[in-house]
């Protein structure tokens, strides 16, 4: 039984977790990332850990604090930027691939960011790791494009996405998107079409100007997109 949209399969609706690891996968032995993961705690949730935290997430950053999330941190810079400028927030990084989670991990070390942690999990499961209306905020920097009519499946910036945004989003919560794509912006806005998320602000351009709100961190892409002189777009909505 599966959800309709989702990129990948899913399990029994009602049925958690509905993302699992394999206990043992033959690709460890040409990808040391696959273990390496697991060996990178506080900083990292496996996807058999991460869910459990699911209703806890007050106790896994021993305080009650606004939750924001960041789908797809990459090499983890800007959710190590965003724990170090924001240290009364607790800050959750949800990434699927191995290596991304490590360099991560890594990033976090580093600065000692005890309220950050990056969860290897699947994005199509949100609802694994959060309850309704607990999120503050929400980033996606620089989703895949998937540009071609046949890639829809793939796509992160869907409705059935943006239906996972309203419903964990606290009322008021926001949901900020950065893409070098432009349509990726252009359908946020138009999947999120009838749900309670308002256009709050929208930019053209934020390697050239601002970004529609304060503080902006600049990614990777980001930068490597403002040295090549091309732009990058920015949205933000806000839950009603």
């Amino acid at each position: 039984m599966g959800a309709r949209g989702r990129p990948t399969p899913q399990r029994v609706v009602d049925e958690r977790p509905r993302f699992r690891d394999p206990e043992r996968s033959a690709r460890e032995d040409v990808n040391p990332y696959i273990a390496q993961h697991r060996l990178e705690a506080p900083y990292v949730l496996p996807a058999d850990e991460a869910w459990t935290w699911r209703d806890r997430w007050p106790e896994r950053f021993g305080r009650t604090a606004p939750l924001c999330l960041e789908i797809g941190p990459g090499n983890g810079d800007f959710l190590t930027e965003l724990a170090v400028r924001n240290p009364d927030v607790d800050h959750v990084g949800v990434e699927i691939r191995y290596k991304r989670v490590v360099l991560t991990a890594n990033r976090l070390r580093k600065v000692g960011a005890t309220n950050a942690v990056v969860c290897r999990y699947h994005a199509a499961y949100l609802d694994d790791l959060f309850a309704p209306g607990t999120l503050s905020t929400i980033w996606v920097n620089h989703p895949d494009p998937w540009p071609k009519g046949r890639h829809d499946k793939n796509r992160l910036i869907a409705r059935w996405f943006l239906e996972d945004v309203v419903r964990l989003l606290r009322p008021g919560g926001v949901f900020r998107l950065k893409s070098d794509f432009r349509p990726n912006v252009d359908r946020a806005i138009e999947v999120a079409d009838g749900l309670p998320l308002a256009v709050t602000g929208r930019a053209e351009d934020v390697t050239t100007g601002p970004a529609p709100w304060a503080d902006d961190i600049e990614t990777n892409y980001q930068k490597k997109f403002r040295i090549r002189g091309l732009p990058v777009h920015a949205v933000e909505m806000v839950r009603g």
